[in-house]
C-alpha cells in the first residue's frame, strides 16, 4: 500500500484542551503510531502552546500546517472554511479529514477525497441551551459537511440515527466509530497518588464524582440531590469546567444543607482524572443527551462503576451492566446509589462487567476503524 498523505483540520486539537480537543489529538496520535508509514499534515489557523500535543508534534510523521499565504495568515477563519484547500493541493494530500463536525466549503470542487466525524447535532435537541445564531451557524455547517463529506464518521448509533433522521443523510454512507479512551484512563493508580489527590483537594471519607463541564445539560443536579437520601458520610465531588448552571446546583446545595458535601473542583488536570475515578467508590453521568459520553468510557477504564442516564447514548457506551436511570428521577437514583454503596460484591460486579464491555472501545480497534472509513473513502 502507498504511502498517505492525511491531513487533518486540527484547530481543536491545537487550541482545545476537552473534549474535541481530546478526540482530534487521540486520532492523530493513534494514526501516527500505528501507521508509521504514512504522513500526517494537521492545518490550523495558528500555533499555540499546548504541552498534550507537544508529544505528537515529536513524531517524525507529523507535521503541523499554518496557513501558506498572505491572505491566510490575514484572514485565518476564512482560510479554514476555504483557503485551506489550496494548501492541501499544494501539499499533495491524498485525504483531508475534518475531526470537529466541518468541512472547508469548497473540499468537493477540490477533487480531495474527505471525511468528517460528526459528534453530536444536541443543538437540535436542547435548542434552549445555544444562542439562535450558533444552531443556525451549527446546522449549516453540520449538515453541509456531512452532504459533501466522501464519508461520515458518527461516533455513535445515536448520532447516525440524527444524522439520517435530521438531515437526511443516506445510512450506507455514515460509518460508526466508537472513540477511544487515552490508555491513561486504564493505567495502575497508586495508593500514594489516591492520598496525594486526597490531601491536595482536601477528600475525606468516601466518595462520588461526576465529571464533565457543569452545565445544563450534563445535569449534575440529579447526583446532588441523591446525596439526601445516601449516608451522610458520602460526599460528591464535582469535576469540570463551571457554567451559570452551577449557580442553581448551588443554591439548591445552600437551600439543602448540603455544603460540607459538595466539593467543587475546576481546572484539574487531564492527568488527575484517571485518579479521581479510581478514589471513587463509583461515578455519575446523567446527561440529558450527549453524541457518546467518553466520561462512561473513562470511568469503566478505570475499573470505577458508573450510574448513566438513560435516553441516548450513554447505554452503548455503558453497556448492559451499567445502572441507569431516567434523568429526571431522584428516588431510582438514590436507589442505584444505595445498591452500590452498600453492596460491596454489587459493586464489584458492575465494575468488572463494565470493564470488561469497554474494551471494545480500546485504542487499536478505535484506530483499525478510522483506517477502514479512510479505505472507504479512498476507493469510492
Amino acid at each position: 500500500m502507498k504511502q498517505l498523505r492525511i491531513g487533518f483540520d486540527a484547530k481543536r486539537a491545537v487550541r482545545n484542551f476537552t473534549g474535541l480537543g481530546n478526540y482530534s489529538r487521540l486520532i492523530i496520535d493513534s494514526l501516527a503510531r500505528r501507521y508509521p508509514d504514512n504522513r500526517y499534515l494537521m492545518y490550523s489557523p495558528d500555533a499555540r502552546p499546548n504541552r498534550r500535543l507537544d508529544p505528537i508534534l515529536g513524531l517524525d510523521n507529523v507535521e503541523l500546517r499554518l496557513p501558506a499565504t498572505a491572505t491566510g495568515k490575514a484572514l485565518p477563519s476564512l482560510w479554514r472554511v476555504s483557503g485551506i484547500t489550496g494548501d492541501l493541493r499544494r501539499d499533495k494530500i491524498d485525504l483531508f479529514h475534518g475531526l470537529s463536525n466541518e468541512l472547508p466549503l469548497n473540499i468537493e470542487k477540490s477533487g480531495i477525497p474527505s471525511v468528517v466525524t460528526i459528534h453530536d447535532i444536541i443543538f437540535r435537541h436542547f435548542p434552549q441551551c445555544y444562542k439562535p445564531i450558533d444552531r443556525k451557524i451549527y446546522d449549516f455547517k453540520f449538515a453541509r459537511a456531512a452532504r459533501a463529506a466522501t464519508r461520515v464518521i458518527a461516533i455513535s448509533e445515536c448520532t447516525r440515527r440524527d444524522l439520517v433522521n435530521s438531515y437526511g443523510i443516506p445510512v450506507g454512507k455514515i460509518d460508526v466509530v466508537y472513540q477511544g479512551c487515552d490508555p491513561s484512563f486504564s493505567r495502575e493508580v497508586t495508593d500514594a497518588e489516591i492520598e496525594n489527590l486526597r490531601k491536595k483537594y482536601c477528600l475525606d471519607g468516601p466518595f462520588i464524582v461526576t465529571i464533565g463541564t457543569v452545565e445544563t445539560r450534563k445535569n449534575q443536579l440529579l447526583a446532588v440531590k441523591a446525596l439526601r437520601g445516601l449516608p451522610e458520610e458520602i460526599s460528591l465531588v464535582i469535576v469540570g469546567r463551571q457554567t451559570p448552571y452551577a449557580d442553581e446546583i448551588r443554591r439548591y446545595i445552600a437551600a439543602n444543607s448540603l455544603s460540607d458535601r459538595v466539593k467543587w473542583v475546576d481546572n484539574a488536570p487531564f492527568a488527575e482524572l484517571p485518579v479521581f475515578y479510581r478514589a471513587a467508590l463509583f461515578s455519575t453521568y446523567t446527561s440529558r443527551y450527549e453524541g457518546f459520553g467518553l466520561p462512561v468510557i473513562e470511568s469503566l477504564s478505570a475499573s470505577t462503576p458508573v450510574i448513566i442516564a438513560s435516553g441516548s447514548c450513554l447505554e452503548e457506551a455503558g453497556g448492559p451492566s451499567t445502572p441507569a436511570v431516567n434523568p429526571d428521577d431522584v428516588d431510582d437514583m438514590i436507589h442505584q446509589c444505595r445498591h452500590l454503596i452498600d453492596d460491596d460484591t454489587h459493586r464489584s460486579s458492575v465494575a468488572e462487567a463494565g470493564h470488561e464491555y469497554v474494551a471494545r472501545f480500546n485504542q487499536d480497534t478505535f484506530t483499525g476503524k478510522v483506517m477502514e472509513v479512510y479505505d472507504k473513502a479512498l476507493t469510492n
